[in-house]
């Protein structure tokens, strides 16, 4: 197989994958992959088919970067579990809890630490697997 295949194929692998994650990094890579690519095809060197995919490479992640930075992350839509009430199986001295919520255990944290214990509590944040929560049911706007 010609080098510009293998160039053209990575390219291919790594769009497909940015298709996935949707950072634009990879899709820079993919872009100057595929310049590497052409520049096989065009019967350049190996060190400057690298050379090219490599430059064109960081410039790409630089402007992705640059990109991103300027538009910032899409705001996070609130979760659909925040405000509900939980009931509370057990509470922890160090404030954590066991809390059947869904028809399963989960963990729980206080929102802070004059949060007052009762057994019902109202989930206000997610951290991971861990259930935030409160005494009182947070405005959710539903």
């Amino acid at each position: 197989m010609t080098d510009y295949w293998l160039w053209w194929i990575l390219a291919a692998v790594l769009i497909g994958a940015e298709l996935v994650t949707g950072t634009f990094y990879l899709l820079a890579a993919g872009i100057a992959f595929a310049f590497g690519g052409a520049a096989a095809f065009a019967g350049t060197s190996t060190p400057l088919q690298l050379l090219t995919a490599g430059v064109l490479a960081v410039i790409g992640t630089m402007i992705a970067h640059r990109w991103r930075r300027h538009h910032g992350d899409p705001p996070l839509l609130p979760g659909l579990d925040i405000g509900r009430s939980v009931r509370v199986d057990a509470w922890h001295p160090d404030g954590t809890a066991r809390v059947e919520y869904r028809g399963t255990q989960w963990d729980g944290v206080l929102a802070s630490d004059e949060t007052p214990r009762r057994h019902t509590m109202y989930i206000v944040a997610t951290r991971g697997s861990t259930l935030v929560l409160s005494a009182e049911r947070p405005d959710t706007g539903r």
